[in-house]
C-alpha cells in the first residue's frame, strides 16, 4: 500500500508557502509553474483563474515526472485575478501599470478570483474557486505616488498586496483575505483533507512544538 503521497506546490511565490506553513503544511517539492497568463479573447476573469490554476498543475505534474518525483505525488497550483467588472487587470510590471491599475481601483469595489486546482495521486483533477470582493478608499494623488515610489505593486495581480502597504487602502472586504494573498486557507484544506492528505498531523504536536 503506497504511503502518504508527496505534496508538490506547483509555485515560487514566498506567499503561497507561507500560507501553506501557516496551517502546518510543508510541500516536499516546490516547482515553480510559468505558464502564458494572456486571457483568451472575451474570457471572464473568473474563468482564467480556473484555466491558469489547472495550466499551473499540469505544467508543475509533467515537470515532476520528468524529474522523477514518482507517481504517489499530489500537485498544488493557484493562481489569482483582480478584476474591475469584466475588465481584467493586469500583473503589474511596469510603473504605468501599476498607476493604471490604482486609478482603476481609487474609490471603488473590484472583485479577486483565486483558483485552486489539485493534481491527486490517481490523476483526477479537484478544484475550487474563490471570489472575495473588495473596496478601496479613494486615493489621494500623493498616496498613489508614495505607492508608487514603494514598488510593492511590482509582479503583483492589479497592482498591489493586500498584506503589504495597500493594506492600508481597503475599507471593506467580503470573502476571503487569504484567497487573495495568493492561497484561499479554507477551501485549500478542504481539497487536501477530502484526498487523504493529512492536514492535521502537525496540528496534534503544536502544543508540545510551542512549549504549552
Amino acid at each position: 500500500m503506497a504511503g502518504r503521497p508527496d505534496l508538490i506546490l506547483a509555485s515560487a511565490s514566498p506567499r503561497r508557502l507561507a500560507l501553506l506553513n501557516q496551517i502546518g503544511i510543508e510541500p516536499e517539492h516546490l516547482v515553480p509553474a510559468h505558464v502564458d497568463e494572456t486571457p483568451e479573447k472575451g474570457e471572464l476573469p473568473r474563468k482564467l483563474a480556473q484555466r491558469l490554476a489547472d495550466l499551473k498543475a499540469l505544467t508543475a505534474q509533467h515537470k515532476a515526472s520528468i524529474a522523477g518525483f514518482g507517481s504517489n505525488t499530489m500537485v498544488l497550483a493557484a493562481d489569482t485575478v483582480v478584476a474591475v467588472g469584466r475588465r481584467i487587470l493586469p500583473k503589474a510590471e511596469t510603473m504605468e501599470e501599476a498607476s493604471e491599475c490604482l486609478r482603476l481601483l481609487s474609490g471603488r469595489a473590484h472583485r479577486v478570483y483565486t483558483g485552486v486546482t489539485l493534481i491527486t495521486p490517481s490523476g483526477a483533477r479537484r478544484h475550487r474557486l474563490v471570489e472575495t470582493r473588495i473596496r478601496f478608499k479613494r486615493l489621494s494623488s500623493k498616496e498613489m505616488e508614495a505607492y508608487l515610489a514603494s514598488a510593492e505593486w511590482r509582479d503583483k495581480a492589479g497592482g498591489y498586496a493586500i498584506q503589504g502597504i495597500a493594506g492600508a487602502f481597503v475599507v471593506k472586504l467580503v470573502g476571503s483575505y487569504s484567497a487573495v494573498v495568493g492561497l484561499p486557507l479554507h477551501e485549500t484544506t478542504q481539497l487536501l483533507a477530502g484526498e487523504g492528505y493529512p492536514v492535521h498531523f502537525n496540528w496534534l504536536n503544536q502544543s508540545s512544538l510551542s512549549g504549552v
